[in-house]
């Protein structure tokens, strides 16, 4: 049995540039890893099949789950029959903008080319995801990258800033299907702000960072989700940092220069909120 870390993500950028004949959506995304994450056990087992459970009884146990159809992919690819076991200690909220999903679907990837010793690199595991989720290929490595296309071509950033988190989601599931179909064609964006975005990092500069942060799909999810909404309100008025969402949402979040502004603004955001998360940039 082994163990891998799946880390959850957040969007320092999204920029909707509207459909494609595929179906989804072209975007160009700032994405960043941060230290939430959940826990993802693999084992073999003397029987033939793959199973999947987790420590809170609404995620999938079945190929609605993708942890189960990364492994399922794994296995088609490398032709090795599927005898295992796959547990997953949650903490990513779900259906929350922060890929816990394809984290998972990730760190399952990694934790099966380990656990057969397979020997496939990163780059292979990715491309094996591409197929399972737009996200996964972004989660195989983790970082901050600038994702373009439909979210799958990765071009890896470096920089220096270790900013805190403070993550807080509101109690209700966001369906990403349906806040892309409700954007508007004048939320649509002509222009990426990334390059912008990718300087400030680099830069070091939380507060820099902070006046960048955009989402094109805020006001499509506010409009369907006023739960989002309200919320977005009670969040910006105890913060004196500027809130952002992350993915479709609902997850809001505030960027903070050190751990102890964090802590102070996670208590703030517990007055209102039951599910908030102090986190920081991995």
């Amino acid at each position: 049995m082994l163990a891998e870390r799946a880390y959850a993500k957040i969007n320092l950028s999204l920029d909707v540039f509207g459909s494609r004949p595929d179906g989804y959506h072209e975007v160009d995304m700032v994405l960043q890893t941060i230290d939430l994450s959940d826990l993802v056990w693999i084992e073999k087992t003397s029987r033939r099949g793959l199973e999947v459970g987790a420590s809170v009884s609404h995620v999938p146990q079945d190929d609605r789950n993708l942890a189960w159809t990364a492994a399922a992919a794994f296995f088609r690819h490398t032709g090795i029959e599927a005898s295992v076991r796959i547990w997953i200690d949650k903490q990513i909220p779900v259906a929350a903008g922060l890929a816990g999903g394809s984290a998972d679907a990730a760190a399952t990837l990694r934790g099966l080319n380990r656990l057969y010793e397979t020997g496939l690199s990163l780059d292979e595991l990715a491309e094996i995801g591409a197929g399972i989720g737009s996200d996964v290929p972004f989660c195989v490595a983790g970082g901050c990258a600038l994702a373009t296309g439909r979210g799958e071509r990765l071009q890896r950033v470096d920089h220096g800033l270790r900013a805190w988190v403070v993550l807080v989601h509101p109690p209700v599931h966001v369906s990403t299907a349906e806040v892309y179909a409700a954007m508007r064609p004048e939320e649509y964006q002509n222009r990426a702000i990334s390059e912008e975005v990718v300087t400030a990092l680099r830069s070091g500069d939380v507060e820099a960072v902070n006046q960048l942060v955009s989402n094109g799909l805020t006001p499509a999810t506010l409009r369907l989700y006023p739960e989002v909404a309200e919320v977005w309100k009670r969040a910006a008025h105890v913060a004196r940092f500027p809130v952002h969402m992350s993915g479709s949402g609902p997850t809001l979040f505030c960027l903070v220069p050190a751990q102890s502004t964090g802590q102070r603004l996670y208590n703030a955001f517990r007055g209102f909120a039951k599910e908030v998360y102090l986190s920081r940039f991995v």
